[in-house]
């Protein structure tokens, strides 16, 4: 398998699982002409891992401390410039590629620009590590974000919203969008670059064949609502991020209605789970709660 040029994955790292990082190198090297491993000030030697893992295609940027991954993403961002990439693959440090995974969504990427599309980002489908399911593609419903059919021989989907890890992104499109929120740090990073790619008349896509293996969430609780449900829970850190996070988006002008009401009812809904399923629900409850008043005040208490 050849890679395709013109592309550099970037790997953006903190306290990462040094056999997971490297099935993740050996998946993505052998698709990309570079690979830069950012890391987030992560106790061990990442570099002395990525060097034992990757090959002279894999540059490693130190930064030190923990920037989070917006700041992660923009630092490896440069780099690429610098490389004289035409495009950046972001990639988290607990999912996977299929094979074949960058080659599909670059040559999709090019057929929809020669057909006129204004393309902000093109991803593949996630496949859950623990349970195996395919996620699909989503757009804005009326009151949930509502599955993507791919149809048989269908290619790509539009998409209203894509998560970073796996994103296929032009450095055109970069240039036109502007870079990662680091004010954001880790969640809704994604979300606020996709709304903000929406507002200048960008759209995003979903690969209907492309697909990436993905983890969500530290735990799972199997729930019972209407159907059985996998949902994931986190370390109660997150939810301050989520909740700060949210209120900053609402408090912009370019989100569009659709996200806006889909936003208030998925918080309505974490609360919901937390409260009833998490085993640190009150350290959780705690950070949603300093997240909301930071949120308000905008302002940052980490």
């Amino acid at each position: 398998m050849s890679y395709v040029a013109g592309v550099v994955a970037i790997v953006v790292t903190y306290q990462p699982d040094s056999a997971r990082l490297g099935a993740l190198l050996n998946a993505v090297t052998p698709q990309t002409e570079h690979v830069a491993v950012v890391d987030n000030g992560s106790a061990q030697d990442v570099a002395g891992v990525v060097a034992a893992l990757g090959g002279p295609s894999v540059h490693v940027i130190s930064l030190g401390k923990n920037l989070g991954i917006a700041a992660g993403h923009n630092s490896g961002i440069d780099w690429a410039r610098k490389q004289g990439a035409k495009y950046v693959l972001l990639m988290d440090q607990d999912s996977e590629p299929d094979a074949g995974m960058v080659a599909a969504l670059q040559s999709a990427h090019e057929d929809l620009v020669g057909a006129g599309n204004k393309v902000a980002a093109i991803g593949p489908r996630s496949r859950d590590r623990q349970t195996g399911h395919l996620a699909p593609h989503v757009r804005f419903g009326g009151i949930r974000f509502a599955p993507v059919a791919c149809e048989p021989g269908q290619r790509t989907v539009v998409t209203d919203l894509l998560i970073s890890s796996g994103s296929l992104i032009s450095l055109e499109a970069l240039d036109a969008i502007g870079e990662m929120d680091e004010q954001l740090f880790i969640d809704q990073v994604d979300t606020e670059w996709v709304l903000r790619a929406r507002a200048k008349g960008y759209v995003t896509w979903g690969h209907c064949a492309a697909a990436m293996a993905h983890s969500l969430g530290e735990w799972r609780r199997r729930v019972w609502l209407g159907r059985w449900r996998e949902i994931p829970l986190h370390k109660p850190f997150r939810y301050y991020y989520m909740i700060r996070n949210s209120v900053l988006l609402q408090r912009r002008d370019y989100p569009c209605w659709a996200w806006r009401r889909l936003d208030a009812i998925r918080l309505v809904q974490i609360a919901v789970f937390v409260t009833m399923f998490h085993p640190q629900r009150l350290q959780a409850l705690g950070k949603m709660l300093q997240g909301l008043r930071d949120g308000i005040w905008m302002r940052n208490s980490r």
